[in-house]
């Protein structure tokens, strides 16, 4: 009678729990964030100083790590166990020693990735408005690429509730600014707890009938084969075709998650081998009269199954630019950092508009 009644709980609590299960994947998938392909963004602050040819501008690109993976921290993902922030005052001294950099660095355009508006990972707090109110004199735009109610993994401390985004930080006037909505998705429900991979697009007048076309990238990672990223970097080649037909000006930047090219991972001292997650760049990848703006001689990433070791964590080149033929680059700098408030270091490109 013992055993009966012990088994009957038993398949009662597996019901529950399946049930609990359930009305979770229904609430995640009805909430899902599905935004239009293309969706008109607004920019705060904007400025009305007018960018012009001949003149030399700098684009620094920095994938922030929503200010919670700093030299401490590893992450699932990564082979690690961290899922979160060690600590709030952590997040904090992160995110200030970011906006720091930023401010010193003194950049015309600023491309973040990685910026938290409310996440469980960060403590709630409100990277997005941080920067915004330290940086008042640059206009502000912002697009969410990650928006989840809750993310269930790992089981031991998840790692929650997610609202995320790319921000493009600009000292010159911003006509048009337009989240593109990037394709390749993982299958459901997996992809109900990943990102929504996206650029934002911002149109930067220059004289009276040409536009710099600044685009703001972060491209999946961790897609088996590298399947999704082709088909995010097949749908990039298309938008630069069709926008060099207008004789426009661009300048692609950004955390593009591949080996880049002109750099090679081999020149860093590493302990480890070569990560799963990362690809070297496709050689087919055009327009062949494109360059790439690459620092070769400073790593912009490191792996995240340890915490930060010089000479043990794999380093690569991931995070710079790529422009069109009638940009000219005149210097391009990774900022060595040694990763101490990011995963990422920044890089800095110097550019005039022929």
């Amino acid at each position: 009678m013992i055993i009966r009644l012990t088994l009957k709980a038993l398949i009662g609590i597996i019901l529950a729990l399946l049930a609990v299960i359930v009305i979770f994947i229904i609430y995640i998938t009805a909430s899902d964030y599905k935004p239009a392909a293309v969706v008109a963004l607004t920019t705060d602050n904007n400025p009305e100083s007018k960018l012009k040819q001949g003149e030399p501008f700098s684009v620094t690109t920095f994938n922030i790590g929503y200010a919670g993976l700093d030299q401490g921290q590893d992450f699932f993902m990564d082979g690690g166990t961290m899922s979160r922030s060690s600590s709030r005052e952590q997040t904090e001294a992160n995110l200030q020693a970011i906006i720091q950099f930023l401010k010193e660095s003194a950049s015309d355009f600023y491309l973040l990735q990685e910026v938290d508006v409310d996440s469980t990972r960060s403590n709630h707090i409100h990277e997005v408005e941080q920067i915004r109110t330290n940086l008042p004199s640059y206009g502000q735009t912002f697009a969410h690429n990650y928006k989840v109610p809750w993310v269930p993994v790992p089981i031991s401390k998840p790692m929650g509730a997610v609202q995320s985004g790319l921000v493009t930080l600009s000292s010159f006037h911003s006509s048009n600014q337009r989240r593109f909505d990037l394709p390749g998705k993982e299958s459901w429900p997996v992809q109900l707890f990943e990102l929504d991979r996206a650029f934002i697009e911002s149109r930067i007048p220059v004289g009276q009938d040409r536009e710099l076309i600044l685009i703001n990238l972060h491209l999946s990672a961790f897609d088996k084969g590298g399947t999704i990223r082709k088909q995010q970097l097949d749908f990039m080649e298309e938008y630069i075709q069709r926008e060099m037909r207008k004789d426009n000006y661009i300048i692609i930047g950004g955390d593009w998650n591949h080996s880049l090219p002109g750099t090679d991972p081999s020149d860093f001292p590493t302990q480890q081998g070569w990560p799963e997650w990362l690809q070297p760049f496709p050689d087919s990848f055009g327009p062949t009269d494109f360059k790439w703006a690459v620092d070769a001689s400073t790593p912009s990433v490191r792996t995240l199954d340890s915490a930060y070791q010089q000479g043990v964590n794999f380093l690569a080149v991931i995070d710079g630019f790529l422009v069109s033929p009638n940009v000219e680059i005149i210097s391009v700098t990774g900022h060595p950092l040694s990763f101490s408030h990011s995963d990422h270091n920044p890089v800095t490109g110097q550019f005039i508009l022929k």
